[in-house]
């Protein structure tokens, strides 16, 4: 069986990207992305809807979905960050989104139906309700803020 080849270009093809998507650990970590009340959790509340993954699990699939042009970070800018609380968080790309949408994957009326039947405990009402940066405002390069946490 001949495989499709990687773009030589920095955009990934379909195929590697579907094969990241599909472990089991980032197929649970994109639908708790999609199903996140403002589409963009931290790595804080992605921890408490896989419990059974470490942190440091969540960000290396973080930075393979990453890798394939699945996932986007954004940062909130370091004079606007709270003390103990999470500065980066991750969206779904739009190129992720409509391939998603081209192949019946991660329905997003679906997933938020699912993600709001979660029980929350109050730390993790508190993290939704976080403001979050919006795309434009992303600074992800500046992370040299001390006594913050980045999850």
């Amino acid at each position: 069986m001949n495989l499709p080849d990687r773009h030589t270009d920095d955009e990934p093809d379909t195929w590697h990207v579907l094969q990241a998507v599909t472990a089991t650990s980032r197929a649970n970590i994109i639908a708790d992305i999609v199903g996140h009340p403002e589409g963009s959790p931290s790595v804080d509340e992605l921890s408490k809807t896989n419990p059974s993954l470490e942190k440091d699990t969540i960000r290396g699939h973080l930075s393979v979905l990453k890798d394939v042009g699945v996932v986007d970070e954004l940062t909130i800018p370091p004079g606007e960050r709270t003390r103990g609380y999470p500065y980066k968080f991750y969206r779904l790309t739009e190129r992720a989104r409509d391939l998603f949408d081209e192949n019946g994957l991660f329905p997003e009326t679906a997933w938020k139906r699912q993600y709001d039947r979660l029980t929350k405990d109050a730390e993790m009402r508190e993290l939704e309700q976080m403001p979050r940066p919006t795309p434009d405002r992303d600074t992800s390069d500046d992370d040299r803020s001390e006594g913050l946490t980045a999850d």
